[in-house]
């Protein structure tokens, strides 16, 4: 991989320093090429075909992007030939080693350069492997310094001899930027697609263990399997109906405290308080999601919960010590600035326009609020909403602490149920074989979960399509 050509802290501290001077060479170099284009323009900026910024900005690409090409291709490949060299120089006796000996070989070998112990004394062929991998290492850092600055150097000059009057800089600087947002946006449609793929093989290879219909409409959710064949319970319960209820009963309850908590203070904040309060009351509003979900679990299973029970018993009710509410009214209170503050930026991008047209046919407030505001800004606060049960969906910590592991099929907000991100961590914790169902189970579920949010945003797409064609 490629970071493994940064993995010791001597080698990452190199890197720094070389990007380091890489980015003060190209600040240096779009000085001068600016000032370069000041010169050949006799300073009227009129006879240039650019401005003078995007002519700096062409020398400090120059400089730059061929540096770090080099840097990002000797990054992935070094690791590799570096390897290849290693064990070309190991002797006859090891090369021949199977490959998973040969593996243990290697990490003994990476264990001496990174300077972590290795078990017992290592053997001096290790030693000298080690010193080998050291030195081709710094051959390398010494090798890519000197191919990084000269390619900066050369992208100068080459760069600030070519500025003319009649270079076409913006359209030259513009078509690089062009092509990073490709690269970019390419990199995360591919970053994308690998994570599905890598979760849709390993799912395929669980539904080979555990039919597909037993785990869709399971009732039962076990996943413990023996090691043995002569062990009780060697086959598990696979149904994922519990865990997605319990995760939908936990998401609907924040949902409820967060939706209308979240869009009334957006609406108080951007139609009714002055503009000091505001300004106040909004970064405060905001710090609720910056507080760690293990401090919202604390709180929850601290005070939440046994606040509930407590209740509950007064009132004759059985509530478990975790319970789907406490976890519900807590991760609630945590996404309510995922509403609020997303929906208030949205309400006060409506045109000031809009409000004046609506006062000016005398409609209140209230009604400028519920047929305008609210209809202009819908597609904004339906994003909001969703955000908020992403949010909700992918929590795990409070439901932990607050809601337990007990995959209970109920409705009853009073008992004590889990959701599917929980099941996922709890299946991966550990060491685990990726050959049995109980740790591929992980894979499926996380699988469910990204058809169901895709299934989500299907939906806020058609509801917000419909209205906003209403509203126009």
């Amino acid at each position: 991989s490629a970071t493994a050509a940064f993995s010791h802290p001597g080698d990452r501290l190199m890197l720094s320093y070389l990007l380091l001077i890489l980015l003060l060479l190209s600040s240096a170099a779009y000085y001068l090429g600016r000032n370069r284009a000041f010169r050949v323009a006799g300073n009227h900026i009129r006879n240039l075909h650019s401005l003078p910024s995007f002519y700096g900005s062409y020398t400090a690409l120059w400089c730059g992007l061929p540096a770090l090409i080099v840097i990002t291709v000797w990054a992935v490949l070094q690791p590799g030939i570096i390897l290849e060299l290693v064990v070309a120089g190991l002797p006859p006796e090891l090369r021949e080693l199977p490959p998973d000996r040969l593996g243990l070989v290697l990490n003994d070998i990476k264990n001496l350069v990174s300077g972590n112990i290795v078990s017992g004394a290592p053997d001096p062929t290790i030693l000298a492997a080690a010193e080998h991998y050291r030195n081709l290492q710094l051959t390398g850092h010494v090798c890519l310094w000197i191919v990084a600055l000269l390619l900066a150097t050369a992208g100068i000059v080459h760069s600030w001899r070519a500025i003319s009057p009649k270079l076409r800089a913006r359209n030259r600087v513009e078509r690089v930027v062009t092509l990073l947002l490709i690269v970019s946006s390419t990199v995360a449609i591919f970053t994308t697609i690998g994570i599905v793929l890598s979760v849709l093989f390993e799912s395929i290879r669980f539904f080979h263990k555990v039919p597909l219909t037993d785990f869709l409409l399971g009732l039962q959710w076990s996943p413990q399997t023996a090691i043995r064949a002569d062990q009780i319970g060697s086959s598990g319960a696979f149904g994922m109906v519990p865990l997605f209820a319990g995760t939908l009963l936990i998401s609907g309850i924040a949902m409820l405290v967060a939706v209308p908590i979240g869009l009334m203070s957006a609406l108080y904040l951007s139609e009714y308080a002055s503009p000091k309060f505001r300004a106040t009351a909004k970064p405060l509003l905001e710090i609720l999601a910056g507080i760690p979900t293990v401090v919202y679990g604390f709180f929850a299973a601290l005070t939440v919960a046994p606040l509930i029970r407590d209740t509950g018993t007064a009132l004759g009710l059985q509530v478990a010590s975790e319970s789907a509410l406490a976890a519900g009214l807590v991760m609630g209170i945590m996404i309510i600035p995922f509403v609020s503050s997303l929906s208030d930026d949205v309400i006060n991008a409506v045109p000031q326009s809009m409000r004046d047209g609506s006062y000016a046919l005398g409609a209140t407030k209230s009604e400028t609020i519920k047929r305008v505001l609210l209809p202009a800004a819908l597609p904004g606060i339906v994003g909001s909403i969703l955000l908020a049960v992403s949010r909700a969906i992918g929590e795990t910590m409070i439901v932990v602490m607050a809601a337990g592991l007990s995959a209970n099929l109920t409705a009853n907000p009073l008992q004590a149920v889990t959701t599917v991100t929980v099941q996922i961590v709890t299946l991966l914790t550990g060491d685990q074989e990726f050959d049995s169902a109980k740790t591929l189970a992980a894979f499926a579920l996380g699988l469910m979960l990204f058809i169901v949010t895709l299934i989500l945003n299907i939906i806020a797409l058609h509801v917000v399509r419909k209205y906003r064609e209403q509203y126009e």
